[in-house]
């Protein structure tokens, strides 16, 4: 007896391979990128599995946008933690 249903790996690689054509359209600088956002969405097909929905690619973009946000978000981060050691250097030969 089969699965009736495909599993979330199978949706995925589906979801993907219809964006085939979009993809190539794109110019060659941001096929790194689009294939970048389809590996985050990668990530979280298991917890796709368990989200019982009728369109799976909404969690998949769902999924990118959240790999996205963590990166801007670990940025922030760094970004911050410079500033302070920056602001404490320029203390230091002022005082």
């Amino acid at each position: 007896m089969g699965r009736t249903l495909p599993s979330a790996n199978q949706v995925f690689q589906m979801e993907e391979q219809s964006y085939a054509r979009f993809r190539q359209t794109l110019r060659r600088a941001d096929h790194h990128a689009l294939d970048e956002l389809f590996n985050f969405a990668h990530f979280h097909t298991a917890e796709v599995s368990y989200a019982a929905y009728a369109f799976p690619m909404e969690y998949y973009l769902l999924s990118m946008v959240l790999e996205e946000h963590k990166q801007v978000q670990a940025l922030r981060d760094q970004v911050t933690a410079l500033r302070a050691v920056v602001e404490q250097r320029r203390q230091t030969r002022e005082g």
